[in-house]
């Protein structure tokens, strides 16, 4: 069996050989993935989340699905919904998207609030329930979804309760002039993406997920996270801070990139790197001009003014 970072790397070269530039954006999404967390890609169309979904599908051997979300989208569009089969003479379960192992939520915003709240059982508990039958979901599970911060006519904002479900925020950005270059010539002739073949079991994923809960983090560094948790919630400019069960996140969102860059154990470096994209979207602040730029700002703030422990973070 492969090691955990030697497996990382080449989920992430196999991924590259579709995308161009986004090297730390495929460290955030992996690290997500070691997390168990789902991801929210805000972005303008054209800059490669789908690819990106896809890509990582095709290197873990994993099933994907892809559901547009559009305003007349229903519920059981994406759970799926029990039809009366009149040659059985019985109700049958018409599996939805949702089970699957890797879902593109396209244009999440797009939905009502209604079709929205369809997923928060699943996001959170791994299972989903229909005229009360619960059925779980399949491993891994993991929702990637994207929405358009520009365009906001006909969009309905993602409520608080399923932001909190995300692990990570996360933005594509432009490539810059070479890779744009870079990009054009790669797919001339032809998208590697159709060519891709997978590097990675959904079993090794599975035991990789295991082994990140593992990495060593020295009680200093708990409370500083927690210190960080503890100061959003009474700062001045926020009016709700991190949930209990974003601190869990961020706690295990820490380990997975520690383990990812090829420690077994965690320091502050690795903390002050991840807690803006874990912590900020799940802020709610006094002004909601620029959500995700405020929060990230008003974040930094509180990263300066609490002291980083400086210790011996190996545990020996």
């Amino acid at each position: 069996m492969r090691d955990l970072q030697q497996t990382v790397n080449e989920i992430k070269e196999n991924v590259e050989k579709v995308l161009v530039g986004k090297s730390a954006v495929i460290d955030l999404l992996m690290t997500s993935l070691l997390a168990n967390g789902h991801v929210l890609l805000e972005d303008v169309p054209g800059t490669g989340k789908t690819v990106l979904a896809k890509s990582l599908a095709k290197s873990l051997e994993a099933d994907f699905k892809r559901i547009q979300f559009t305003p007349d989208l229903l519920p059981s569009d994406i759970t799926g919904i029990n039809y009366y089969n009149q040659k059985e003479g019985e109700f049958v379960f018409r599996e939805g998207p949702v089970l699957t192992n890797i879902l593109l939520a396209d244009e999440i915003n797009r939905a009502t609030p209604r079709t929205q709240s369809s997923l928060l059982e699943c996001m959170e508990e791994r299972q989903l329930t229909i005229d009360g039958k619960t059925y779980i979901l399949k491993k891994p599970f993991l929702v990637i979804a994207t929405q358009n911060p520009v365009e906001t006519a006909g969009t309905f904002p993602l409520p608080e309760a399923q932001l909190d479900r995300f692990l990570m925020q996360l933005s594509m950005g432009f490539p810059s002039l070479s890779e744009e270059v870079f990009l054009m010539n790669r797919f001339i002739k032809a998208s590697p993406l159709e060519s891709l073949a997978s590097v990675c079991s959904k079993e090794e994923l599975l035991k990789m997920q295991e082994e990140i809960k593992e990495i060593f983090v020295h009680p200093s560094l708990m409370e500083y996270m927690a210190a960080i948790v503890q100061k959003t919630r009474n700062h001045e400019d926020i009016i709700l801070g991190v949930s209990p069960r974003g601190s869990l996140s961020f706690l295990r969102a820490v380990q997975a990139y520690s383990a990812i860059k090829g420690y077994q154990y965690v320091i502050p470096e690795h903390i002050r790197y991840i807690a803006p994209y874990v912590l900020s979207h799940r802020l709610v602040l006094k002004t909601s001009f620029q959500k995700i730029e405020a929060s990230r700002e008003v974040l930094s703030r509180i990263l300066e003014e609490i002291p980083v422990p400086t210790e011996n973070f190996t545990g020996r």
